[in-house]
């Protein structure tokens, strides 16, 4: 209805601006007419003549060639008078020789006239020129007539046919606003404007409240839509609406996901240091709707669990370690072989108080150092070796001791992973600084990685593991590269000699220059010491005791 108003108004508005004009030049027509009609009659030789050697009378010959040329011409007077302004001739023979009811003295001057003028006959459209002799000298006037209700009826001849015109615009208008409105009607699920603004509305507070990412794509892969949390997540900015995705995002296997490249449900990425679960959902006009979320908090708290458990399991083994080392104390003291007890629990203090002692060495960062203390243990319980090499050296002034703790962390767990099952699983680590870059290096005597898959192993949700009970694999050692390429770094595989891999991880400026102190060493060999003397002392305590401990 909003569409047919409008139609019929712009028509209405378009007949009244051409009638307007219409009106004017009709009149103008008529007039023109009149003094063509004049200037013709003006230009017979014999009216001068006449108007010289005759009077006017109702049968003169002025009275006669004016009713001529009014009836050849459909004038409807035809007036010519003197230089006096009286009349020699008329429609009307009573009015000969009576002066004329309007002021001939413009084109008595020798001036030509165009007007629309009351008269005796009624209004009429009016012509006047000067009636000349053959000298030029101006002897009289000649005034012609045109019937205004002749412009009148030409006027409203018109106006139906314009109104036709109009009528058949109307419709056609009509017509066009039906389907338009019935094709909007379609594109909008029959929405009134109403419901499409408060859903807009409710759009947008949606979009920006919600804590998921949200990216609308077109059939051409440019960004149409993104939240504030999608554009926090992939560091997009404002002004990224519009681009292609492939051009607003860095090549990878996050922007292969999010483009479509990748198929599949709760697809892995990583942005940065985030990892992420995005699913894509196309469009019917050929685009796509893709939500994120971020699981980088899940994803750590998922491995603290896994983490929590494995220092559980080595608990509960050393828990069963320590208790039958408590048996054998005891039945070393019940024989009286006190030597013996002496020399067995100096044996077991020693083997842990070794192990730290060559990581504190080497290693004076507290945190990586604590990290190996631990992993060589939960490495023991699972029936391989972890060994330090002997190139390895950090000193105590890494400047973001968490992510080398990262790298280092899911390197050794996928070096356990990797070995489990092994008879003879070896691993060793390397972390050394060379000026102000550190390089880790952990290699194990595992499976290996083939050559055609080195490329592929460093990719987000790549894994050859079943997954865990929390979530999904194949995180880690993509973090470990986006760590490392954060820093300016890298992150590569290699092939061990005698079999095996060799994972190495280049982090440039980790180190700083100014040295802190070795402060690393202090709290791991408290804690190993502290350790020591608590097993030194259950070794004193009295058979029952020890027994009980067991327990």
């Amino acid at each position: 209805m909003v569409q047919l108003a409008i139609a019929a108004g712009v028509i209405a508005l378009a007949t009244g601006l051409f009638l307007a004009p219409l009106s004017a030049q009709l009149d103008d027509q008529a007039m023109r007419r009149a003094l063509a009609i004049a200037q013709t009659t003006a230009a017979e030789p014999r009216l001068d003549d006449a108007l010289e050697s005759s009077r006017p009378t109702r049968h003169g010959p002025v009275q006669n060639e004016a009713e001529r040329i009014r009836a050849a011409t459909g004038a409807e007077y035809v007036v010519i008078m003197d230089k006096r302004g009286v009349r020699w001739s008329h429609t009307d023979p009573d009015e000969i020789g009576r002066h004329v009811s309007t002021d001939p003295s413009v084109a008595l001057s020798g001036q030509e006239v165009m007007q629309i003028d009351e008269g005796t006959l009624g209004r009429s459209a009016r012509g006047k020129v000067p009636l000349r002799d053959e000298d030029g000298k101006v002897v009289g006037a000649v005034s012609v007539g045109i019937a205004y209700a002749s412009v009148q009826e030409r006027l409203l001849t018109t106006v139906p046919q314009l109104l036709a015109y109009a009528g058949g615009a109307l419709a056609v208008g009509a017509l066009a606003a039906y389907l338009v409105a019935r094709r909007l009607q379609r594109r909008t699920h029959d929405l009134a404007f109403s419901d499409i603004s408060a859903l807009l509305v409710e759009r947008e507070a949606m979009l920006h409240g919600i804590r998921e990412g949200f990216l609308a794509l077109d059939k051409n892969g440019r960004i149409r839509l993104m939240n504030d949390e999608a554009q926090r997540l992939l560091d997009l900015r404002a002004d990224d609406t519009g681009r292609p995705l492939d051009a607003a995002l860095p090549p990878g296997r996050t922007t292969d996901v999010l483009v479509g490249r990748v198929s599949g449900a709760d697809l892995l990425a990583v942005s940065g240091h985030r990892v992420l679960v995005a699913n894509r959902m196309p469009t019917d006009d050929g685009g796509a709707v893709v939500t994120l979320r971020d699981r980088t908090e899940l994803e750590r708290l998922g491995r603290e669990l896994d983490g929590t458990r494995g220092l559980i399991d080595a608990l509960r083994a050393q828990d069963h370690e320590h208790a039958n080392r408590l048996h054998t104390l005891l039945g070393l003291l019940e024989l009286g072989l006190h030597e013996g007890a002496v020399e067995f629990v100096t044996q077991a203090v020693g083997v842990h108080r070794a192990t730290a002692e060559q990581v504190t060495e080497r290693i004076h960062d507290p945190l990586l150092a604590a990290l190996l203390v631990g992993k060589a243990t939960v490495a023991t319980e699972r029936g391989a070796s972890l060994s330090i090499s002997p190139h390895t050296h950090l000193p105590d002034r890494l400047v973001d001791p968490h992510s080398l703790v990262t790298i280092l962390g899911n390197l050794v767990d996928n070096a356990l992973d990797a070995t489990s099952g092994e008879r003879d699983a070896q691993l060793e680590v390397e972390v050394r600084a060379e000026g102000d870059t550190a390089i880790v290096r952990v290699s194990d005597n595992g499976p290996g990685v083939p050559e055609e898959r080195r490329a592929e192993i460093f990719t987000e949700g790549w894994t050859t593991k079943d997954p865990p009970p929390h979530g999904q694999r194949g995180i880690g050692l993509a973090l470990v590269r986006r760590l490392a390429e954060r820093y300016g770094g890298s992150a590569e595989v290699s092939e061990r000699a005698g079999g095996g891999a060799v994972f190495a991880v280049t982090v440039p400026d980790a180190l700083s220059e100014e040295l802190s102190g070795v402060r690393g060493t202090a709290p791991v060999e408290a804690a190993t010491g502290a350790l020591s003397s608590r097993r030194a002392e259950a070794g004193t305590r009295r058979p029952e005791d020890a027994t009980e401990a067991g327990r």
